[in-house]
C-alpha cells in the first residue's frame, strides 16, 4: 500500500487533469516541481517558495546522502522538518548524477561504486541503499535507483542500462517502506523505442504507485524527444502518475502535458534568475540589458509575485550590477511564480480545449532556434490529432 492517491478527473485526448494526494498536501496535476537539490530552493525561504503556489519540490538524495548525510537529516526529523517545508517532497535517487561522474564511477548489477565529489572518499551505492536513504529522509515520493544512459549511446549500452534499471527496480520494490511514502520506477532505454517499451512494461508489471520517464532531454534531437515522450507514456498505466524528469522549458511543459505527462521538474526558473533573466508572458526579459536601467515598470505588470508588487526593472537591474543577492531572490520568486501561473493556465487550457493555442503561444514567446522546426512539426502533429480545434 502507498500513502499516495492519484485520480484522473478529466481527460481531453491524451492530456488529463488529476489530483495527487500526498500525506501533506493535495496537488492538482499537471504539476511543476521547483528543484531544491541541497534541501533548499536557491536564494529563497521555504515559506516564500510556498507563496509562489509551489506545493511540491524536488530534492536530490544523492547529494544529501553525501552531505550532510542521511543520519543528520533523520535526526532532524526528516527533510520536511530539516528545511522547514510544509509541502510535499520528491527525492531523486541520483541515477543521473552518478552517470555524470563518467570515468569516476563503476557500475555493475550490484550497484554503483564511485568517489565522492566532495572529499574523494569511496562510496558504494546499491538499489537498496537508495531506498533506505530516501526512507530515512522522509520524502513523500522516492525514486528507484536507475542507470541513466548518456547520449549518444550504442544500442548495446542502452539495452544494458535498461536491463539493469529493471533489475534494480525489482530489488528496490522488494524493500519494505512506510505506507506514507511512495516509490516510483524510472523508464530507461535511451532513444530506442523497443527498449523503452520493454522497460515501461516491465516496470508496470511491478505495480509501482507512479512512474517516471528518465534519460530524456540529455542531448537527443527535439524530434526524438517529443516522439519518445508520447510513445513511452502510452505504455504506462493510465491510473498512475507519469513524471517527466528534468524537463521544464515552457514549450516542453505544455507539449508534455498534451502527451499525458502529469509531473515535471527543472532548474530553469532558479538558474535563469541567477543569470538575471526573468520569464514573462510577453517573453523573456534580460535584466542585465542597459535598456532596463531607466525602466520603472515591474518585471511583469499583471504578476502578483513580491518582485512585481514592490520593485521595478531598474531596481532589479541595479541589484544585479551591484552583485547584491536580493536580485537573485526577487528574480527567483518571480520565475517560480511564472511557472506556477503557466501551470494554472495549462490546466485551464486542457479543460477548455485550448491546449494547442497555449503551445503555439509558448513557441512564439520562447523559441529555441535550433529546435524551432521540430517544435513546429510537433505542434502540427498535435493539431491534426485533435482536429485542429482542441476537440478530442
Amino acid at each position: 500500500m502507498s500513502g499516495l492517491r492519484f485520480t484522473v478527473d478529466f481527460a481531453r485526448g491524451k492530456a488529463r487533469l488529476g489530483r495527487l494526494v500526498t500525506p501533506r498536501v493535495e496537488l492538482e496535476t499537471p504539476v511543476f516541481m521547483p528543484v531544491g537539490t541541497q534541501a533548499t530552493v536557491k536564494s529563497v525561504l521555504p515559506r516564500d517558495t510556498w507563496d509562489t503556489g509551489s506545493r511540491i519540490i524536488l530534492c536530490n538524495a544523492y547529494h544529501l546522502y553525501l552531505r550532510p548525510g542521511t543520519r543528520a537529516i533523520k535526526d532532524a526529523g526528516g527533510l520536511h522538518a530539516f528545511m522547514d517545508w510544509p509541502g510535499a517532497i520528491l527525492t531523486d535517487s541520483g541515477g543521473f548524477q552518478i552517470m555524470s561522474l563518467g570515468h569516476m564511477v563503476r557500475v555493475d548489477d550490484g550497484g554503483a561504486s564511485f568517489r565522492s565529489h566532495i572529499d574523494g572518499s569511496p562510496v558504494r551505492f546499491t538499489p537498496e541503499d537508495a531506498v533506505f536513504s530516501q526512507v530515512d529522509m522522509g520524502a513523500d515520493i522516492i525514486m528507484c535507483l536507475d542507470q541513466c544512459a548518456s547520449y549518444p549511446v550504442s544500442r548495446g549500452a542502452a539495452a544494458e542500462s535498461a536491463r539493469r534499471t529493471l533489475l534494480w527496480a525489482e530489488r528496490a520494490r522488494g524493500v519494505s517502506i512506510p505506507e506514507k511514502q511512495a516509490l516510483f520506477g524510472i523508464v530507461q532505454g535511451s532513444t530506442f523505442k523497443d527498449l523503452r517499451q520493454e522497460c515501461a512494461r516491465g516496470l508496470a508489471s511491478m505495480d509501482f504507485p507512479g512512474y517516471a520517464l528518465g534519460g530524456l532531454s540529455v542531448g537527443e534531437p527535439k524530434d526524438e524527444f517529443y516522439d519518445l515522450v508520447g510513445y513511452t507514456a502510452g505504455f504506462l498505466p493510465e491510473d498512475k502518475p507519469r513524471y517527466l524528469m528534468g524537463v521544464g522549458h515552457p514549450v516542453d511543459l505544455v507539449a508534455g502535458a498534451l502527451m499525458g505527462i502529469d509531473m515535471f521538474d527543472c532548474v530553469l526558473p532558479t538558474r535563469n534568475a541567477r543569470h538575471g533573466r526573468a520569464f514573462t508572458f510577453q517573453g523573456p526579459l534580460n535584466l542585465r540589458n542597459a535598456t532596463n536601467a531607466g525602466d520603472y515598470l515591474p518585471l511583469e505588470e499583471d504578476c502578483d509575485c513580491p518582485a512585481c508588487r514592490g520593485f521595478s526593472r531598474a531596481y532589479v537591474r541595479h541589484l544585479l550590477v551591484a552583485k547584491e543577492s536580493l536580485a537573485w531572490t526577487l528574480l527567483t520568486l518571480h520565475n517560480l511564480r511564472f511557472f506556477q501561473r503557466l501551470m494554472e493556465r495549462l490546466r485551464a487550457s486542457i479543460r477548455e480545449g485550448t491546449g494547442e493555442e497555449l503551445l503555439r503561444e509558448m513557441e512564439r514567446l520562447y523559441p529555441v532556434s535550433e529546435n524551432q522546426g521540430s517544435r513546429q512539426r510537433f505542434t502540427r502533429k498535435v493539431c491534426r490529432s485533435t482536429g485542429g480545434d482542441g476537440n478530442p
